[in-house]
This record gives structure tokens, sequence and C-alpha cells, in this order.
């Protein structure tokens, strides 16, 4: 018997979680909470199908710290909702996994406490939880699909998932994003390139088979038929916004040339933004004059809003977080959100149900 170490040289200890089956006995949903995720989902594949004329908006806080806050907004926006649903389906942010350009506060699931004590057994029980009862509420929700792992336990509770710019262009999230059963908006790179966000949508529909884990916690082959429902999210890079016209109009042309139908989702944030939350309006502003001028690609929103304006950093002492406010992204306050979306609404309700999918023959006619 040899004494030489070879494994796990800079583990320093393992914890065993609960399956995913596990946690979704301890957090079962109702037929209800079901019926509002099912119907949210293919209300967004009809909508990129172009059956649906309407608008889906993501809209909601940038990462989800607080319950009784997430509870509070979405009390307000289900309200929202409600008033604009015969033009926009609003579809809440319920982030719980942040990437980190290096370190940082990675999320709620991992983090709920805030304090670095990384109880992820706890923030899976809390956040499905909360998804299960913002579904009770009717309240359709959307997340961005970080770890490989989390999907099995929370996925059957999301409506809309995103695939960020950091990770774009990672094989391990083409191929999870794959299986997904919820249309899927992949985000163009960090540096604005639109190259790696139409690869990921041509990768992602095609089955693809990797390693993962079963709803039993068993490592497995996974074997997935593709998702048809992806589509591209611009948010900006490398300096540069690209909700503009022009840019637009760019990423209509890659789309259509690479046989991918014409699905472009603005994300009013970011780099779109200048990275200040006061533009989000702006951008908003700028892509609903352009549906209506004429344009037919642009299919979604994407808002960065919550209770209060701006962020805080994360206090020593946690009874000194402000109520409402974003830990990551600085967010546009409830007010300014219920004035951008009755404005869309406004703007864009007497367009849309005339409005037809984008094709190569369109895009090649008005480029010459």
């Amino acid at each position: 018997m040899t004494d030489l170490k070879v494994d796990d040289l800079n583990v320093l200890s393992e914890e065993t979680l609960i399956t995913p089956n596990q946690l979704k006995v301890a957090v079962p949903a109702s037929e209800h909470a079901l019926a509002t995720v099912s119907n949210a989902r293919l209300a967004m594949k009809r909508i990129l199908r172009r059956e649906d004329p309407r608008l889906f908006l993501i809209v909601g806080p940038c990462s989800i710290h607080d319950i009784d806050a997430a509870m509070e907004y979405a009390e307000k926006l289900k309200k929202l909702s409600a008033e604009v649903s015969d033009t926009l389906l609003l579809v809440m942010r319920v982030y719980f996994e942040k990437p980190r350009t290096t370190v940082g506060w990675k999320g709620f699931i991992n983090d709920p406490h805030l304090n670095d004590s990384f109880n992820i057994a706890e923030g899976l029980q809390l956040g499905r939880k909360l998804l299960v009862d913002l579904a009770e509420m009717g309240i359709p929700t959307s997340t961005e699909a970080l770890d490989p792992i989390s999907p099995q336990y929370l996925q059957d509770m999301i409506s809309w998932s995103a695939i960020g710019a950091r990770t774009t262009e990672s094989q391990t999230h083409r191929e999870m994003a794959s299986g997904l059963s919820s249309a899927i908006g992949f985000k163009n790179g960090t540096d604005g390139n639109l190259t790696v966000a139409i690869n990921s949508l041509m990768s992602v529909s095609e089955p693809h088979r990797f390693l993962g884990i079963n709803h039993e916690g068993e490592v497995s082959l996974i074997h997935t038929r593709g998702n048809k429902h992806a589509h591209i999210v611009l948010r900006g890079g490398g300096g540069k916004t690209n909700f503009d016209a022009d840019s637009v109009s760019t990423c209509e042309q890659q789309l259509l040339k690479a046989n991918l139908p014409a699905n472009i989702m603005i994300d009013c944030s970011h780099e779109n933004s200048s990275k200040n939350h006061e533009r989000q309006a702006l951008v908003m502003d700028d892509a609903a004059n352009q549906i209506v001028r004429g344009n037919r690609s642009i299919v979604g929103f994407m808002v960065e809003s919550n209770l209060a304006a701006g962020n805080q950093k994360i206090p020593a002492n946690k009874a000194d977080l402000q109520y409402g406010v974003s830990i990551t992204d600085a967010c546009v306050d409830w007010a300014t959100t219920e004035d951008m979306v009755r404005n869309l609404r406004e703007r864009v309700k007497d367009v849309l149900p005339n409005r037809s999918s984008l094709t190569i023959e369109d895009v090649m006619e008005h480029s010459a």
C-alpha cells in the first residue's frame, strides 16, 4: 500500500447534497405552479415562432439576495403584467448565480447569508421555495444557467434562461442549454463579438451527449434532443453599444446567413447602457422606435430593475443593507420600471399585430 497521495491535493473538504428529486419532494410544486411555468414557456416559444405578436420582457433585480424584497417586487410586477398583457409578456428576473471576473459574491444559491459561509444546501432549498412561491402567484421566472449541476434542482420552475457573455463560448454551457426545456438567450461576447453567440445558437439546436447528473444525483451520460428556441441577446461589449438600428441590422444579416431565425433580444443594461442604470430607458426607447419604423427582428428586452434605484456593496453588518437595493449591478427603481413598460406598450401595441418574420430576401433587398 503506497503512502503517495495524488488525489485531491487542493481539496479541503466535501459535502454531500440532497438529490434533485429529494429537493423537489421537500419543496413541491402544485399543478397551478407547474401551469404557470408551462404556459409562459409556450408563450415565449410562440413569440419566437411569430405565432404570438407580443414582445417578452425579462425584468427584475440583477440578482436575488433578499426573499422579502423579491416577493414585494413580484406583487408589483403581477399587477403591471396584467395591465400590459395584451402587448407584453413580463417574466421576472430571479438570478441566483453570478459569474465573477475574479472573485466576489457568487449569488444566493452559493452564499444565501452573504457572509462567505457557502451554505449551498440552504441556498438550493430557499431558492427553490422562492421559485415555487412565485409560480404559485402566477409569476413566470427567468435565470442565468451558470452552474451545470443546478438545473436539475431548479429548472423545472424556470420559464426562460440566459447564457451569459462570459459563458456563451463554453462548450459545457452549450451542451447544457441543448437539454433545457425553456427558450434560452445567448448573450454576445464581452468584447461585443456576435460570432460566438451565433455559433452557440447553431450548436445548441443540435443533439449533444455529455456528462451530468440525473434526478437521483447519479453521474450520468446525458443525451439531449437540442433546443430549437435559442436566440441572441445583444448586450453591447468592448466599450460599445449594439442596440442601434445599424447594429441590429448587422445581427439580422449574420443570423439569417447562418440559417437561424432573426430573433433578437435587447439587453437595456450592461454596456448597452454604458453601465449606467439610468440609461436603460433610453435604450428601450430607441429600440421601440425601431419597431415602430418597421423592425421585425426585436422580440424582447431585458431590464435590470429593483424596488429602489442604484446598488450597494455588502456591508460588514448585514443590518445595514438598504432594503430593495441591488448588491450587484445597479438597477432602475420601480417607478421607472412602470414608466418604461407602459411607454413601451403604448408605442408598439398597434404595430406588433402586423409584424411578420424577417427573411434573408428582406435583408438582401434592404442592403442592396
